[in-house]
């Protein structure tokens, strides 16, 4: 049996897909889900190996992967534009890939990079760029402030973790004049992986179990930091088939405004949140959208007093904002029932 070349291109990413994800089970699961045999399967490995998709030890495979580097002066970039650094360094290694994720590349990293250059204050930073078959990945590293201090330090905040809270919302800029505080909220959302590393703490919407390899193996140290300085690392599916503007328009009113927003707070809350102090950090700035959708997945359980500060004196308190809680199990929604039926 003979397949065509879209056919065996599809199995040949499955089995990639199943190795990136290490499962073991690779050709098994390969050869029932196309019907072929395990001699078939052996027979595309090779072929990838030969093509440099594959790097076998062994009797192991991993995806081999091309990386680059580029370490620039932040005055320089300055000077030049972030429009100008990915015209001549980024570009090219994804211009290959669909006008979709070439899109949101182009908005990722300039955002991201625009960010380093106007806030960072730092002298130096580094780019990275990572591609495999599947993905490709990049990291903006500099050696200043550190996003999280310089938020906590401009909105006088308590503490880098306070920082980061404010950064799932949006709108959220230390240079109101210049900046509409909406790069780093939408590219976190354009991109499969995000993550902004400073201080020791990391704002992410993925399970940092899931990415901890990637971050680990991103060379923080050449930049030789005095202080904390930021790394943002970003990576997206060579073949996703996201769209920018509908990530946009969802967040978006009819007249394209910036109106809604989405908190996951199992990102924001290592136990389950009881205290009135807590939610009144979490309604910091909601007031500038009309809607907040409040994600309790993974959220055990809510104290009484969190729930009436957010759905009790918050809401009253600021009818143009509608709270939306989402993915909330039996015991958060009776809490939540509890302190609506308890209000006069």
């Amino acid at each position: 049996m003979s397949f065509t070349r879209d056919k065996r291109d599809q199995i040949k990413n499955y089995i990639l897909e199943k190795i990136d994800a290490r499962d073991n089970g690779y050709v098994e699961k390969a050869a029932n889900a196309y019907s072929i045999s395990d001699k078939t399967v052996y027979r595309y490995l090779k072929e990838m190996v030969a093509d440099g998709i594959l790097i076998k030890n062994k009797r192991q495979y991993r995806l081999s992967y091309e990386e680059f580097r580029y370490k620039i002066k932040r005055i320089e970039a300055a000077e030049l534009g972030e429009d100008y650094v990915y015209h001549q360094n980024i570009l090219k290694h994804i211009e290959a890939l669909n006008t979709n994720v070439r899109s949101i590349w182009d908005y990722g990293f300039t955002e991201i990079m625009n960010n380093a250059i106007d806030h960072s204050e730092a002298d130096n930073i580094l780019i990275l760029v990572r591609k495999n078959h599947l993905w490709t990945s990049m990291a903006i590293i500099d050696d200043g402030i550190g996003i999280f201090e310089k938020i906590r330090k401009k909105y006088n905040l308590l503490s880098v973790n306070d920082a980061i809270n404010e950064l799932f919302k949006g709108k959220l800029t230390t240079d109101s004049q210049h900046h509409s505080g909406e790069g780093i909220f939408f590219t976190s959302r354009l991109m499969d992986i995000f993550a902004a590393v400073s201080d020791g703490a990391v704002f992410t919407h993925n399970k940092y179990s899931e990415i901890s390899e990637d971050l680990d193996s991103i060379p923080i140290s050449e930049l030789d930091k005095t202080s904390g300085g930021t790394c943002v690392y970003m990576s997206l599916s060579n073949s996703s088939n996201k769209v920018a503007a509908d990530i946009f328009n969802s967040y978006a009113s009819v007249e394209g405004g910036f109106t809604k927003t989405s908190i996951p707070l199992k990102n924001i809350y290592d136990i389950p949140p009881v205290a009135r102090s807590q939610a009144k950090r979490l309604v910091r700035r909601l007031e500038n959208f009309e809607e907040v959708i409040l994600d309790f997945e993974g959220v055990e359980a809510i104290g009484q007093g969190f729930a009436h500060e957010l759905f009790v004196v918050f809401q009253n308190s600021h009818p143009g904002t509608r709270l939306v809680p989402i993915n909330a199990n039996s015991t958060v929604n009776r809490m939540i029932a509890h302190v609506l039926m308890s209000c006069p």
